[in-house]
């Protein structure tokens, strides 16, 4: 009897003891396998499932929503705090809505972009202004080319999932998109959001943006799904795409501090802007998203081992440096602070550094990448983390909450390539 007492408490300890980090060695391509890093790190199942679906119920439906529904069929996010919509927004709900399998939600927000993003004529044919009020009328005119990139990705996954005679034929419309893309030769101030020489991605498709690149803007696992599933015949050039913005991350980020600039060259050498540019040089808003970004393309591709793991213990361990309580939302790529005339003000808010739950959470989704121990304090942080308004009543639901929702689903293993059904 004492020796079965001893072995059942040895079965329970084992049970609540939490496993190796170890990042898997084939990506889900190959596999079709996904890591729930959150019961690796000793959380249970059961605790996971209920966590991410309240995320997801906090943003979606929450006090603080961001997904607001109109009309008898549409709906749109906003970016609460600059009172618009944004192609970022769209797209990204819309591939969250996807991964849920929300078939209502991906519908209603499509349907708002095509009626009041999408130009259906002219130079910009296909492509969506990246920004409108919240009763449709465009702020821009202009497109972002990271809306794009999510639009066809959420777009040839909606059609793996849920086929094409329900109501939208979503490969029909991603395919649009690239077409559209493709006709476009800059002849009227209008490029693809492409730039085709370099085969990367570009910062805006027009005279300005298309001179330089957004590193967020890369991921190559996207490349991925249009090689296999567009079927618009340019498999051979998204399979390049994906490699070289492989080989652009690493020369856009820092090899000492893992981090990047918000803008740069094709060559990943930094611009230099002024005004509300003037401090694109450093690691701010938008390079938040890469270490997400190269987690997911390690997750699902596999195609940059060594590199990308070294890069996701690397950025972990800056931040763990600066203080995993207290690391700040901006730095110059070297990893010192900005000067007060470099910090971005977000939302017409006075220039502070935060610790921000959006880089709490992307920087936590790297340790899809990584096995050094600091990882679970990481996803700690993440896990016991709240987007909730600052001291001074500064708050951001939309783009730290939908950052916190794209963490917690790629560590739970819940942002998936969504293969034909």
């Amino acid at each position: 009897m004492k020796i079965f007492n001893l072995l059942a408490l040895a079965v329970i300890l084992a049970s609540c003891t939490p496993s190796v980090l170890k990042p898997l060695d084939k990506g889900a391509f190959e596999t079709h396998e996904y890591r729930n890093v959150f019961v690796e790190a000793g959380y249970s199942p059961e605790e996971v499932e209920t966590k991410v679906q309240e995320v997801f119920e906090e943003v979606f439906y929450g006090p603080d929503k961001v997904y607001f529904e109109v009309e008898d069929s549409l709906a749109y996010v906003s970016d609460i705090k600059n009172n618009d919509v944004r192609t970022e927004g769209m797209s990204y709900g819309m591939m969250v809505a996807v991964q849920m399998d929300r078939k209502d939600i991906f519908d209603r927000l499509f349907r708002w972009c095509k009626k009041y993003m999408q130009h259906q004529e002219g130079p910009m044919e296909g492509y969506f202004a990246w920004s409108c009020k919240i009763d449709g009328t465009r702020n821009a005119q202009g497109p972002a080319s990271d809306g794009e990139l999510y639009y066809v990705t959420a777009l040839l996954f909606a059609s793996n999932r849920w086929g094409d005679d329900t109501g939208i034929d979503y490969k029909k419309e991603a395919q649009y998109i690239l077409d559209c893309a493709f006709a476009k030769d800059g002849s009227e101030g209008v490029n693809n959001f492409i730039n085709t020489e370099h085969k990367l991605i570009t910062f805006t498709p027009d005279r300005f943006g298309y001179r330089f690149t957004d590193p967020s803007y890369h991921i190559p696992a996207f490349y991925e799904v249009w090689a296999r599933w567009a079927d618009d015949g340019r498999e051979d050039f998204w399979r390049e795409c994906a490699e070289r913005s492989r080989e652009f991350l690493h020369l856009a980020v820092n090899d000492t501090t893992g981090l990047n600039p918000d803008m740069c060259g094709y060559d990943g050498k930094v611009f230099s802007f002024g005004g509300r540019r003037n401090g694109a040089a450093n690691f701010r808003y938008d390079s938040w998203r890469v270490p997400m970004n190269i987690a997911m393309d390690y997750s699902w591709a596999c195609k940059d081992i060594e590199w990308q793991r070294a890069y996701g213990e690397k950025v972990q361990n800056f931040f763990y440096g600066q203080g995993i309580d207290s690391f700040v939302d901006q730095y110059r790529v070297d990893g010192t602070l900005p000067s007060e005339e470099e910090i971005l003000p977000a939302g017409g808010w006075t220039k502070v550094l935060r610790h921000s739950v959006g880089l709490v959470s992307t920087v936590a989704a790297a340790s899809l990448m990584c096995e050094h121990e600091i990882s679970r304090e990481f996803i700690d942080a993440l896990w016991n983390s709240e987007n909730v308004p600052y001291e001074d009543g500064y708050f951001d639901a939309y783009y730290d909450g939908l950052l916190r929702l794209f963490a917690f689903m790629h560590l739970s293993g819940k942002y998936q390539i969504i293969f034909p059904e």
